[in-house]
């Protein structure tokens, strides 16, 4: 299991950031798209790193065309040397039509296009192939040589999904490189639903599981001493009431039979009653999504959780919270 930081994507700070994360010895750097533009983070956390992988975890796909993804990925992978990793995320429906003022319709069928889409602007551009490219949602068949990049010497970059549902799951499965599980899960949604979602996908692709990476950042309530715990549980706590307010996120709820708890919180964040959801986190509730304890007890307990189940894991962290080194230390140990 690799072991990656999630970082600020604030270019003040993201280069400092991502070497202090070479340096203690993470696999990887990810930038989410917050905020701040992630592509343009991914190039500041390239040019500080020689080693990590960098990537998107994630950039909005639907805010954009597979056009411009295309080339954007294509450069951070020359640029990086090969060390790029393209994470895409559709969003949910508010965000992409009211925020970004893009068309939203079938997600999961979307975002499959948009992923073949991608492959085949890359094809065209590493031997020539004529862009022939017309799907139900995107069409690129126009791309003449001043256009074109060329061919990439280090191929074209892995591509992740984020996915919460099987259907989506299905997707990144069948066309994907790998898989961002959302934060919001617990180990039995991965064991019920999503594994089963990507095994399932893969076997209707030919694939292989060991072709195929799952990314899961994972709740940790842990610090160095009890004020930094208690910081990190209140911080969690809140996370967690966030995401549960979300419609799309209700099925994880449902599964442990909290379906009440999911209204609630809907109905509190309508009112901006941000406080009282945190509150409506219940130490049953945040010990099914996060581990807590020492940064020790900690990493056993994210050993025993996803060994075997999670190929790269990072931690969900909210505010610029640093993760404490001594829980890199303990999961290498």
């Amino acid at each position: 299991m690799l072991i990656d930081a999630t970082i600020d994507a604030h270019l003040a700070t993201v280069g400092t950031a991502a070497a202090a994360a070479e340096d203690t010895a993470y696999d990887g750097v990810w930038v989410a798209e917050i905020n701040h533009d992630p592509f343009l983070a991914a190039l500041h956390a390239a040019d500080r790193t020689s080693r990590a992988t960098v990537g998107t975890g994630i950039a909005v796909a639907f805010a954009r065309s597979p056009m411009t993804v295309a080339m954007a990925a294509d450069d951070l992978q020359r640029h990086s040397g090969g060390r790029f990793v393209l994470g895409l995320g559709s969003q949910i429906r508010p965000h992409i039509e009211r925020r970004f003022s893009m068309p939203w319709s079938h997600p999961a069928d979307r975002m499959r296009e948009f992923i073949q889409a991608l492959r085949a602007i890359w094809r065209c551009w590493a031997g020539g192939e004529p862009l022939q490219f017309a799907g139900r949602f995107y069409t690129h068949t126009l791309m003449t040589p001043f256009f074109s990049p060329g061919p990439n010497p280090y191929g074209p970059p892995p591509v992740y999904l984020a996915a919460v549902g099987p259907r989506m799951t299905r997707v990144a499965a069948q066309e994907a490189d790998g898989l961002f599980v959302h934060a919001f899960t617990t180990p039995r949604y991965l064991r019920e639903v999503t594994i089963p979602a990507v095994l399932e996908g893969l076997a209707e692709a030919g694939r292989r599981r060991d072709e195929f990476t799952v990314c899961l950042p994972a709740f940790v309530v842990t610090g160095d001493d009890e004020s930094e715990t208690g910081a990190a549980r209140q911080r969690t706590r809140a996370q967690i009431a966030f995401y549960g307010s979300t419609p799309a996120y209700r099925p994880v709820l449902a599964l442990h039979g909290w379906e009440d708890l999911h209204t609630e919180l809907n109905a509190r964040s309508k009112q901006g009653e941000w406080e009282q959801m945190a509150a409506a986190i219940d130490d049953e509730v945040l010990h099914t999504f996060a581990v807590v304890g020492t940064p020790s007890q900690v990493a056993a307990a994210l050993r025993e959780r996803f060994a075997g189940l999670v190929d790269r894991l990072s931690f969900a962290t909210h505010d610029g919270a640093a993760v404490p080194d001594g829980l890199v230390d303990a999961l290498r140990d």
